[in-house]
């Protein structure tokens, strides 16, 4: 990234980590650094280090954005970068405390579909594995499949073991209106999968079988209210100031795809969209990017920038 260098060797292992470690496109790590970039900037200027930041010096940056003019979807990033560092921070022992718990993103407008950053969607696909709670191999392969595939709730309990592929690398699902469509499996989803399906099998009953992909503790096929209950509970251990529900993983597969430049035609087919409209919300995100990047280019386009 082009500009003033990070001049903190915890955003620099931080940002790292997301290269290597979580695998974030590099477009998405790019939006990270500049905002980390910028609050490590601000940070400088009030004689703090950004990993020993308090509260009110997060919140006054933050403020600081909104009373530049900045747009609410593009503050609420800026926060989503922060709150990753600082969870990264804790995790790893380098900070105690969280100077972002108790801030909540801005109001955006309502018809901006609900979504979560790359970062806080790989973190909470991992909540199963440090939560403890309800059945951590069921719940990773069910929010990866929801997200890595962009499944709609409803297309997602009626997943059968003979809808998807023998290498659980996709299959087919039948959506609104009774259209069908390929869905695809993310690496890390399949290999969820490969580690629920054993312990699925052990929980069936033989003298009630069932098909069905996902199920509850007593064998039988999950309902929509399951995997409401199953996200809910999640969302609660997650501390995201977000309302994330099912419908929210879906969001975000959406959002990313565009994010990372996947045409907006390939995602409406993707999503089992019957109108493109419908999928041309999801570019809210970018926009902002892409008039920075105007301002750059164009030799008329600072004026769009600001």
């Amino acid at each position: 990234m082009k500009g003033r260098p990070v001049n903190s060797n915890t955003i620099t292992e931080y940002l790292s980590y997301l290269r290597s470690v979580r695998g974030v496109s590099e477009s998405t790590v790019q939006a990270y650094e500049g905002d980390l970039v910028r609050f490590t900037n601000y940070c400088e200027n009030s004689g703090v280090l950004p990993e020993a930041a308090a509260p009110y010096e997060v919140q006054s940056f933050i403020s600081d954005l909104s009373a530049e003019g900045m747009a609410s979807v593009s503050v609420n990033r800026a926060l989503s970068s922060i709150r990753g560092y600082y969870r990264w921070l804790i995790r790893f022992g380098k900070r105690k405390d969280n100077p972002v718990g108790n801030l909540r993103n801005l109001k955006t407008p309502k018809n901006l579909p609900e979504f979560l950053w790359e970062g806080e969607m790989a973190d909470f696909a991992d909540l199963p594995d440090t939560a403890g709670i309800l059945w951590p191999l069921r719940d990773k392969a069910l929010i990866l499949a929801m997200y890595s595939a962009g499944l709609r709730i409803s297309e997602l309990v009626s997943l059968s073991l003979k809808s998807i592929e023998g290498d659980l690398s996709g299959g087919r699902v039948i959506g609104k209106g009774d259209k069908e469509r390929y869905i695809f499996f993310s690496d890390e989803a399949r290999e969820a999968l490969a580690e629920y399906l054993p312990a699925r099998q052990a929980r069936i009953k033989a003298e009630r079988p069932t098909d069905r992909l996902f199920v509850n503790r007593r064998g039988g096929p999950i309902s929509v209210a399951g995997v409401r209950w199953i996200i809910a509970r999640y969302a609660d251990r997650s501390g995201l100031q977000k309302n994330v529900h099912p419908h929210a993983l879906r969001h975000s597969f959406a959002t990313h795809l565009v994010n990372a430049g996947c045409d907006v035609r390939i995602v409406q087919e993707l999503l089992g969209h019957a109108s493109l409209s419908t999928t041309q919300r999801y570019t809210h995100v970018d926009m902002e990017r892409l008039k920075k990047v105007y301002a750059k280019a164009h030799p008329h386009g600072k004026r769009a920038g600001r």
